[in-house]
């Protein structure tokens, strides 16, 4: 791949460089945030699976929700000459720099499941992922059909800086904004962890407004479900003493939902390895392909979770 990336250097037209069996050969290297919740394994094992399966090398680096791992692991990918550089960031921010050196290096990049805020848009050549504003409006508009409107809300949210904990924040807000009567009155970082969300739930709770809480929104299942812990340990019904909307869609909400704890989950689908290589492909090959690309997802209730729950892969 070194004439490819001397003219993606170059600034040059690479479109039909490679041929097909070239393209084939690649190698990837693939910074992931980590292992924080069961939606991050899934997603883990997608990639490496789809790898292994199309004989593409993958030089996979777990940044253990580390921002400097991640820029320590895409500065050794530079180092190592792979083909194509691809990363879920951990946080949006503070990204160019080591984009800049990528760009240099002539190697192309693409963004995986979240997003980063840059100056330059030509540092990245795409990116794969869910919509996490439509996942946070999603949530919003369950629970004002669920709620009629009315709810004392407590909201565990991601890891500060997160694109999901940004734009599930912001898409929620948007909806219940237009109603009055639904108010968050806690809100606090759960880390996208199950510890956390029990940790912080538990403290929720403690607190002087923690009787008036009738909603829990979690910016994942796992912090829902460590929610969850902290509820029955404060003596009350999960999903009923206080209604309770997360998004993800592992196999533990279902699980949760099937037993009358956890009320609605909106799904943020994990498995896009094949998804993601067949990309990777076209972008190693020099081929246009659009900045952004969705993933397609839906929302699922109490109402559905046994018949979801033998179908979940995650």
């Amino acid at each position: 791949m070194n004439l490819f990336r001397s003219l993606l250097a170059a600034g040059l037209c690479v479109a039909g460089v490679l041929s097909a069996s070239a393209a084939d050969k690649l190698t990837v290297g693939f910074s992931q945030i980590g292992a924080e919740s069961a939606w991050r394994t899934a997603n883990t094992d997608s990639i490496k699976n789809e790898a292994e399966k199309r004989g593409i090398k993958l030089q996979f680096a777990d940044a253990q929700q580390k921002q400097e791992n991640q820029i320590k692991a895409l500065r050794s990918f530079i180092a190592q000459g792979v083909d194509v550089i691809a990363f879920s960031p951990v946080v949006e921010t503070g990204w160019e720099p080591v984009l800049r050196e990528i760009k240099r290096a002539g190697i192309p990049v693409v963004l995986s499941d979240r997003a980063v805020k840059v100056s330059d848009p030509s540092l990245f050549v795409t990116f794969i992922g869910s919509d996490f504003v439509e996942e946070g409006r999603k949530a919003g508009r369950w629970l004002v059909e669920k709620t009629g409107g009315k709810a004392v809300i407590a909201e565990l949210t991601g890891t500060p800086g997160a694109a999901p904990a940004i734009d599930r924040k912001k898409g929620f807000e948007e909806i219940i904004s237009t109603h009055p009567e639904m108010k968050i009155i806690k809100s606090q970082s759960g880390d996208f962890t199950r510890a956390k969300g029990k940790e912080v739930m538990e403290s929720f709770l403690k607190s002087p407004e923690g009787k008036q809480i009738t909603v829990l929104y979690a910016h994942n299942d796992d912090m829902a479900l460590g929610a969850i812990q902290a509820i029955e340990e404060a003596g009350l019904k999960p999903g009923k003493d206080i209604v309770i909307v997360s998004i993800d869609g592992v196999k533990g909400a279902f699980e949760a939902m099937a037993a009358g704890k956890l009320n609605c989950t909106v799904e943020c689908n994990p498995l896009i390895g094949p998804q993601l290589f067949d990309l990777i492909k076209k972008v190693a090959a020099g081929q246009s392909v659009a900045k952004r690309i969705a993933v397609e997802e839906g929302v699922y209730d109490e109402s559905q979770a046994a018949a979801e729950l033998p179908k979940r892969q995650y």
